[in-house]
C-alpha cells in the first residue's frame, strides 16, 4: 500500500492558512461572476488575486503542462473545463470553480458551484443535492473511520436522489503536492478501505450527474462531459483529520455545516 504522508503540526498550520487563503478567493468570486463574464475573465482575476493581493501561488497553473490557474465546468462539463475567451456565463448556466493554492509549501483545493441567474429547480436540486452529498462525505470523517465510510456517505445520498456517481475521479491526499495518497472514492462500503488516522489531510469531491453517470473527454485532452449531455455538479473541501473528527481546512465564509 503506498505511504500516507500524516501531517505534523507545522504542515497542517502552513496548510490551514493556504486554505483560509483560498477560500478568501472564492468570497471575491461572489461578487465577480455574473452574467456575460468570460470563463477566461475568472482565471485572469483570480491568478491576478492570488498573486498579487494573497502573495501566492496557484498551484494548478503548470501542473501536468496546464496552462491556466482553474477550470471552469459549465453545465454538462464534468471536470477539468478550460477557461476560454469566447465562453461567456449564461443567465440560466451552472458552473463549477476549481481552484489550488500553495502558500509556503503547502497546497489547499476546493471548488463551488455557482448559479448563473435564474436556473431551473432541477440545476439547482442538483447543486443542492451534490453539496449535501459532500457534506455527508466531510461528517464522515473521523480517526478511526474508514475511506468506504465517505465514500457510502455520498454514494447514498447521491444514488437516494435519483443521480449517478462519476466513478473515475474521486478527492486525493494533498499536502507538499497537490495529488497524494490516498484516492477518496465517491462511492464504496461502510467498514471498508484505508483507517483515517489524526493529521491525514485529503479532498473531497463528489462529482453528480443528473443522467447517467458516463462521461467522456474531449478532444483538447482536459474537459470531461457527461455522456447524455445532461448537468453535472461538483464541489470540493480540503479536509483534515483531527483527534475527534474533522477540520476543512476550505471553508468558506458563506458556508454552514450541512445537518
Amino acid at each position: 500500500m503506498p505511504s500516507i504522508h500524516i501531517k505534523t503540526v507545522d504542515e497542517l498550520a502552513r496548510q490551514r492558512h493556504a486554505g483560509a487563503l483560498l477560500a478568501s478567493v472564492f468570497d471575491m468570486l461572489d461578487t465577480f461572476i455574473a452574467p456575460g463574464v468570460t470563463t477566461m475573465q475568472i482565471n485572469d482575476r483570480v491568478e491576478a488575486f492570488i498573486t498579487d493581493e494573497l502573495e501566492s501561488r496557484p498551484a494548478s497553473k503548470g501542473q501536468y503542462d496546464y496552462p491556466y490557474v482553474l477550470n471552469t465546468s459549465v453545465n454538462e462539463v464534468v471536470c477539468h473545463g478550460i477557461p476560454k475567451t469566447t465562453e461567456h456565463l449564461k443567465c440560466g448556466t451552472i458552473v463549477n470553480v476549481d481552484i489550488t493554492l500553495e502558500k509556503n509549501g503547502m497546497i489547499a483545493d476546493s471548488s463551488k458551484m455557482y448559479l448563473i441567474g435564474e436556473v431551473s429547480p432541477l440545476a439547482r436540486r442538483l447543486v443542492k443535492k451534490t453539496w449535501e452529498a459532500m457534506w455527508l462525505g466531510i461528517k464522515a470523517v473521523k480517526p478511526g473511520a474508514r475511506l468506504g465510510d465517505i465514500g457510502y456517505a455520498i454514494q447514498k445520498h447521491v444514488e437516494d436522489n435519483g443521480y449517478s456517481i462519476v466513478r473515475e475521479y474521486c478527492g486525493h491526499g494533498i499536502g507538499a503536492e497537490m495529488h497524494e495518497e490516498p484516492q477518496v472514492l465517491n462511492y464504496g462500503k461502510p467498514g471498508t478501505g484505508v483507517e483515517l488516522k489524526e493529521g491525514m489531510v485529503f479532498t473531497i469531491e463528489p462529482m453528480v450527474n443528473q443522467g447517467s453517470s458516463k462521461i467522456k473527454t474531449k478532444k483538447d485532452g482536459w474537459t470531461v462531459v457527461t455522456r447524455d449531455k445532461k448537468m453535472s455538479a461538483q464541489w470540493e473541501h480540503t479536509v483534515a483529520v483531527t483527534a475527534d473528527g474533522f477540520e476543512v481546512l476550505t471553508l468558506r465564509k458563506d458556508e454552514k455545516v450541512f445537518d
